[in-house]
């Protein structure tokens, strides 16, 4: 059985600023998605376009739920403890990493001075 490396995800594709506008956008769709669920379940659900609604913040959702676990596991240099609260909280949909986007991510070195990949040396040959 393959195991998804992480070694085969570009750092580009989560901390560059087109990717930090995406989970940006897609977390303020499951938020919103999320106040929307808690305020106006009954009235929603009647609405003509529920299911394109609902389509969209699942895959905002998705979108947002799978950087920000990326970003954990890779980038994320705070202490061991704060990690493990933070992929607890990711478990909570919607919610959960749409904070983490905001809290920590948004906040993090690593996004705020884009990431700029270190030029490999190599001795002539």
């Amino acid at each position: 059985m393959s195991m998804l490396r992480y070694e085969l995800v570009s750092p580009q594709m989560i901390v560059s600023r087109t990717a930090s506008r995406l989970y940006r956008a897609s977390a303020i769709i499951s938020i919103g998605r999320f106040v929307s669920w808690i305020t106006f379940s009954e009235g929603l659900s009647q609405s003509v376009f529920a299911p394109t609604i609902v389509l969209v913040a699942a895959i905002s959702a998705a979108i947002t739920i799978v950087g920000m676990e990326f970003f954990l596991f890779r980038f994320d240099e705070s202490r061991f403890l704060k990690q493990i609260f933070w992929f607890v909280a990711m478990l909570v949909p919607l919610l959960g990493a749409s904070l983490y986007c905001f809290l920590v991510y948004s906040r993090s070195e690593v996004v705020r001075s884009g990431f700029q990949e270190k030029p490999i040396v190599t001795l002539g040959t």
